[in-house]
């Protein structure tokens, strides 16, 4: 069942990638108004994240900001399916990087770097930056139930130079090329919702207290790597921008959560500075009000 499904839908998903950018985005507005305005996907949960964190908007800027998040959702998601046919001309074209130095500063030091981003602007197309790097290039990912869409996944990146590993085998492969001293750097996605019997520690998000994972800065102490955030603006259209900000370079030198803390803040900002951008369709908040009380 899975290679059928695979086999029915990678010939759309191919034909799709190969259209130019004006018509791919041609595509995304009719894609907009099925998902938005008939089907309404997820609307009940982003209309709820929204009224959440942003209490003392009204209706009408929440309505605002919902629609221009759906715009970019469907915008992103075909950005996603063009990553099977850009060139990396387009690619280096579409996603640049204002202080490259950041980390070029840490590799000239012979650090190996754990680069923290959120579902914010476009992740998907982070990849860019493995033509400016002398590191090797991994990205830690959930692997996908359907073993082909895995596999085309995997392809994908490594045609950009990254190499997708697992959240199961990352704590391994880090310390493996750590003990064989390959540069290397990490890139992991890190704002998404523990399982509350999982979680470790709780902190406020946009004022509201919720569990954070904190897996990324346990491999930062544990393993001596930099913490590096990547800050992902939308400059129009199909076009970002990164920019690095080191949150902690000798991460156990700073207290337990001090790094995850930063982090938090620094996605915090770009939220406050263009809330359209985040992935408002997680559940981010869903556990808010069961943390564990203090004892």
């Amino acid at each position: 069942m899975q290679f059928i499904v695979f086999a029915i839908a990678y010939p759309l998903l191919w034909l799709v990638s190969r259209l130019p950018f004006r018509l791919l985005y041609g595509l995304s507005n009719m894609v907009y108004q099925l998902v938005y305005h008939v089907f309404g996907y997820r609307k009940k949960v982003v209309r709820q994240n929204l009224q959440l964190v942003f209490p003392n908007k009204s209706k009408k800027e929440i309505i605002t900001v919902e629609k221009a998040f759906y715009r970019h959702m469907c915008d992103m998601f075909l950005e996603m399916v063009k990553t099977l046919g850009i060139s990396n001309e387009q690619l280096q074209k579409r996603f640049t990087f204002t202080n490259l130095e950041v980390l070029h500063g840490l590799e000239n030091k012979n650090k190996s770097i754990m680069l923290l981003f959120p579902h914010y602007g476009s992740w998907e197309w982070v990849i860019a930056l493995d033509a400016h790097i002398k590191s090797k290039g991994y990205a830690i990912y959930q692997k996908i139930n359907n073993k082909y869409f895995d596999k085309l996944i995997r392809d994908i990146r490594e045609k950009f130079g990254t190499t997708l590993i697992s959240t199961k085998e990352t704590k391994e492969i880090v310390a493996k090329n750590r003990r064989e001293g390959r540069l290397s750097m990490y890139g992991i996605l890190s704002d998404q919702s523990p399982m509350v019997s999982k979680a470790q520690y709780w902190a406020p998000f946009m004022d509201i207290v919720v569990p954070v994972h904190v897996g990324a800065e346990g491999l930062c102490k544990n393993l001596e790597l930099p913490a590096v955030y990547l800050k992902v603006r939308k400059l129009k259209r199909g076009y970002y921008e990164g920019s690095f900000k080191v949150l902690a370079e000798n991460p156990k030198e700073f207290e337990n959560y001090q790094i995850t803390d930063a982090f938090l803040r620094e996605v915090e900002k770009s939220i406050w500075e263009a809330p359209q951008y985040y992935f408002w369709t997680h559940k981010r908040w869903k556990h808010r009000g069961k943390a564990p009380k203090q004892t």
